[in-house]
């Protein structure tokens, strides 16, 4: 018996308040999504008759358990057949491999995407620093300023970043985003330029990739599968500037906006270092074959 356990209340209970605590309240035909306490408490009350107890004692339990049922994330499982197939040329990108020969000294590797649809919120009320009365306050309400869309690229083993604001995304607005980094030294007389993007409208499928290949004849565009932005590297770095730039959202302008995300680039390309990737080919197996035995 636990320590915590006492003859009015036997492990038993105690494991039947965990586990009515994890299942969906659907299966008894519940009406909400999730339980809380007290609604254990009825249920218990009502199909168990444990009349002596409270919630104060069900949220003592669930405390001290490493499984935590009142927390959850969203998942997207993955759909492509193909996803191994698709997934692991990338995997091998960041460990400077390609079709199981390492990459050579004037072979690169560009991650890119698109953040789309960022919002430039005036508030209504200027924002206040923090100060040692109160925390810093922004706001609630805003006024639109309009939205632009913000295009990346990153050299994942040197940390150069290029970047541009566009009124809206397209195949134009990637067009750009590609020439200015192909237009550069080193990549502009490289052996072979990597692009790893996803499959947004803007670079989707093989012809976009064949179109590419005839504007810029070292320029390799490699398309992650379908739902795993996860393994794009890119992805870090927006979420970085979401934290840093965009948390909270105050901007007078959209041109102020496309500045300070410009100006933060600069910044943190002086400052950042290429990220540490340690995820590999056999990791993504094996977390594939937990997904696929859990669905």
């Amino acid at each position: 018996m636990r320590a915590d356990a006492s003859p009015l209340f036997p492990p038993r209970e105690h494991a039947l308040i965990k586990v009515l605590a994890c299942e969906f309240p659907s299966k008894r035909e519940q009406p909400f999504s999730r339980y809380s306490t007290m609604d254990i408490v009825r249920v218990l009350k009502e199909e168990r008759e444990l009349e002596h107890i409270s919630a104060t004692t069900i949220w003592r339990i669930l405390d001290q358990e490493a499984i935590k049922p009142w927390r959850f994330r969203s998942w997207i499982f993955p759909r492509d057949p193909d996803f191994l197939k698709k997934a692991g040329p990338v995997l091998d990108l960041y460990l400077r491999l390609w079709q199981g020969r390492p990459l050579g000294p004037q072979d690169f590797v560009i991650s890119a995407d698109e953040k789309t649809s960022i919002q430039a919120r005036h508030r209504l009320v200027p924002s206040r620093p923090a100060n040692s009365r109160q925390l810093a306050l922004f706001e609630h309400e805003y006024q639109r300023q309009g939205a632009l869309q913000y295009l990346a690229a990153l050299d994942v083993h040197r940390l150069k970043l290029f970047g541009r604001c566009e009124p809206k995304t397209g195949k134009a607005a990637f067009g750009r985003l590609v020439e200015d980094v192909m237009r550069r030294s080193p990549y502009t007389c490289a052996e072979r330029v990597f692009w790893i993007v996803d499959n947004g409208s803007s670079h989707r499928g093989p012809k976009a990739a064949a179109e590419l290949r005839e504007k810029y004849p070292n320029l390799i565009l490699v398309h992650l599968p379908v739902h795993a932005s996860w393994l794009n590297q890119i992805e870090i770095y927006f979420s970085i500037v979401q934290r840093k730039v965009l948390t909270p959202n105050d901007f007078v302008s959209t041109p102020a906006l496309a500045e300070r995300l410009l100006a933060f680039q600069r910044y943190y390309a002086k400052t950042a270092r290429p990220f540490t990737w340690r995820y590999t080919r056999h990791d993504l197996e094996q977390q594939y074959e937990r997904l696929r035995l859990a669905a």
